[in-house]
């Protein structure tokens, strides 16, 4: 059986609730992040320099410019953990708000994809043969809700 696909990238695109780019401010560890993005590229550096300045970046395409800018100071076990941290931050995003968790549930046994021609780990390289790895995590996140759901009964 096929089940049906739900593509997305862009914020505000439909499903775009489900970008890290989409403003949805986590609090993590007693501070604020404006997106999930902001903290995943933060984590990419121990410097809590580095880390305050991709916190205040005020855009996640800003974020991500700046991680880029300071590649060369990022941890060396970074890739290492990256899923990792990815999961982490995805589950704090549906947890911390209730709309976007219920719309997350409400994808119910869809394949989530991330339709990204710029990035065939996290997302699908466009071409639908990348790891598509955001929508794995997105999905695991979206069950483990759905388990805890269905036990509160």
């Amino acid at each position: 059986m096929i089940k049906r696909t739900i593509h997305f990238y862009e914020p505000n695109e439909p499903f775009g609730f489900l970008s890290n780019f989409f403003i949805a401010p986590l609090v993590i560890d007693g501070e604020t992040w404006l997106t999930s993005e902001h903290y995943y590229q933060a984590q990419k550096f121990c410097s809590p320099t580095l880390q305050a300045r991709i916190r205040h970046a005020p855009t996640p395409d800003e974020a991500f410019k700046l991680s880029r800018d300071f590649m060369q100071h990022m941890d060396s076990h970074w890739i290492d953990i990256r899923c990792d941290v990815m999961r982490y931050v995805v589950e704090q995003k549906f947890q911390q708000h209730d709309v976007l968790r219920s719309s997350l549930i409400s994808t119910d046994d869809a394949l989530l994809v991330e339709h990204s021609k710029y990035d065939a780990f996290w997302g699908d390289g466009e071409n639908g043969e990348g790891v598509n790895q955001l929508g794995q995590i997105l999905m695991d996140v979206r069950d483990i809700l759905l388990e805890r759901n269905l036990s509160a009964f």
